[in-house]
């Protein structure tokens, strides 16, 4: 289960809360889900789809806990192949492709470079490896082992055809393209994989296409799974007010992710299944480092053996990712050790760079929901996932380990179709090949843009109007049409966004905290963008829409400056005002 929020023992309003009291209503359901991760978020869809009563509920935000620690990629996992995991990387890849398809406002290709600076390296302890042998040393990938990968890779991308054929090129050419590489690179390989510009905005459409099916399909952020009664009744915490009550589901959904024995030792059924590592990123405002990218992700082999990346997003690097064992019982959050690596990692490809602390404007850390398994390093724990199945009081519970980003439509519909059978039902609809959200509608050429720009932008403007389709996909219709019946006018402290436009989301994407809008319902906060009056501001905007007095709104501003600080090294004063101090991350040891 999720940490408890800092709000805990508040109350809150009736209009953010709508969501607990229809669980209270109807204590009955199908199935109950818990753990509001992409994964139970999948799952949640593809049964509603099918007509199951089901409930989805998270003690914490929808995506707030290991889905919000991820890369920002949907990949095939290529380095998957060495560990031998052919079926993994046959399904991410067509997944993979499947979501440049099915989420393009989201899903988008992303050139992928590696340095290469030898060219007979781990000719032997490659193999070995993949035949499960250990071997001494860390020895980097030369161009030889690299290019055979890439090949591989190669053959299982044509599944679908939406990506290039990767690319070789030799020293002179490699730093053409990327000036700023170290000198003694020998080769460079290029392959496309893809980015996943904002992964909590794609959850919350996996989320509103099953809410969107009706009453039968319920989900509420902020409740928490306290215990199971003898009769198979699960006892429910609104983890905002600790009011409680009971749910008596058919069959039992645990997608709390590496929470999962946790949750489990909760309901009665104790399990040790997860053995999950911690991965911590950093994100700077770098315009040297940005450019230095050249509009790709540097991917390649750190001196540990570990794969790291240096990605441009936003207008800014997101640099990952470490891969520490960690205990469920400690706070996770990135270290000033891992900062520390971090830099390592920029100097290792891009030397003449300095990156520093002053540079930092957003740090994240989420724990993988991997199996417990004795392997020779973190890296070789296996990725994929399983259903494991058991029952207390005679009620069945499904617990699901493992799972990742780009899997997640897959799976959903795998444990989907373990619980149907549970049900005694059978399928009805398949989610492959379903556009999500605010794909519907989304045009995908020029001329379809243009043509939707014309149409939504005539009272928002054009540049607006983009803006908007950029952010939400064609769920910006919605939007546009609140802004085109209220008043509304930019934010005076992110002009980027509008009044009315955090007004809808407020009111239609059960945002209960502040925090919920700064780091899921936007990009406020991985971009660096948080000061102390943009907290002022959306207190008092969403006290307005959510119904907060004004002690509410003063403690929100409260908890979200102490929740920045501790969770993602944003250090904000109350006297700040120029944001200043947010772009500069010192927390989170």
């Amino acid at each position: 289960m999720t940490p408890r929020s800092a709000s805990a023992s508040r109350p809150s309003s009736s209009a953010a809360r709508a969501t607990v009291e229809a669980l209270r209503a109807r204590p009955e359901c199908d199935v109950l889900i818990i753990g509001a991760g992409i994964n139970g978020i999948a799952t949640f869809r593809d049964l509603a789809l099918n007509g199951v009563d089901v409930v989805l509920v998270d003690r914490d935000d929808y995506v707030a806990g290991a889905s919000s620690g991820s890369s920002h990629m949907i990949h095939g996992g290529i380095r998957y192949l060495e560990n031998g995991e052919f079926r993994l990387v046959q399904e991410s890849v067509h997944e993979r492709n499947a979501l440049l398809r099915l989420a393009p406002h989201y899903v988008r290709p992303l050139p992928t470079t590696i340095p290469i600076f030898s060219t007979f390296s781990s000719l032997l302890s490659a193999p070995l490896k993949f035949i499960g042998v250990k071997t001494r040393g860390k020895k980097e990938r030369g161009a030889l082992i690299i290019k055979v990968g890439l090949t591989i890779y190669d053959i299982f991308s044509r599944d679908g055809g939406r990506v290039p054929r990767h690319q070789f090129r030799g020293a002179t050419a490699s730093r053409a393209l990327l000036p700023a590489l170290r000198g003694d690179v020998k080769w460079t390989a290029t392959y496309y994989d893809a980015s996943m510009h904002d992964p909590e905005r794609l959850a919350l459409d996996v989320l509103m296409d099953g809410v969107a099916v009706g009453d039968r399909a319920r989900a509420s952020n902020y409740v928490e799974a306290a215990g199971m009664d003898a009769e198979g009744a699960v006892l429910l915490r609104d983890a905002i007010t600790r009011e409680e009550f009971s749910m008596r589901p058919r069959v039992v959904v645990n997608a709390s992710g590496p929470w999962t024995d946790l949750t489990n030792d909760a309901l009665g059924a104790p399990s040790q299944f997860m053995g999950g590592t911690k991965g911590s990123h950093i994100v700077v405002d770098h315009p040297e480092l940005l450019a230095a990218c050249n509009g790709r992700e540097i991917f390649f082999e750190f001196t540990d053996g570990r794969i790291v990346l240096i990605y441009p997003l936003k207008g800014r690097v997101l640099i990952g990712t470490t891969d520490i064992a960690h205990d469920m019982a400690e706070p996770i959050r990135c270290t000033e050790e891992e900062v520390d690596y971090f830099f390592d990692v920029v100097k290792y490809v891009f030397p003449s760079i300095p990156v520093d602390r002053s540079h930092i404007v957003f740090r994240f850390s989420g724990v993988r929901p991997l199996p417990r398994q004795d392997a020779a390093s973190n890296a070789q724990i296996s990725r994929d996932y399983r259903v494991e199945e058991g029952a207390v009081a005679g009620t069945p519970v499904l617990s699901l380990v493992g799972g990742k980003w780009t899997t997640f439509r897959a799976l959903g519909e795998q444990l989907g179709g373990r619980v149907l059978a549970l049900l005694g039902r059978s399928r009805s609809v398949s989610t492959d090949g379903r556009l999500i959200g605010g794909a519907v509608g989304y045009p995908t050429t020029p001329e379809a843009r243009a043509e939707w720009l014309s149409q939504h932008g005539a009272t928002v403007g054009a540049e607006r109007a983009a803006e908007l389709l950029e952010r939400y996909g064609t769920s910006a219709e919605a939007i546009i049409r609140r802004i085109e019946s209220v008043p509304d006018a930019p934010l005076a402290a992110a002009p980027d966004y509008s009044r009315a436009e955090i007004a809808h989301l407020a009111e239609t994407e059960q945002v209960v905290r502040l925090v919920d809008v700064l780091l899921r319902r936007t990009s406020l906060a991985f971009r660096g963008l948080v000061t102390e009056a943009l907290l002022a501001e959306l207190a008092e905007l969403l006290g307005d829409s959510l119904g907060w007095d004004s002690g509410r709104r003063a403690q929100e501003r409260d908890d979200a400056r102490l929740y920045l600080a501790d969770r993602h090294g944003i250090d904000l004063t109350p006297a700040d005002t120029t944001g200043a101090a947010s772009r500069r991350g010192k927390g989170g040891a």
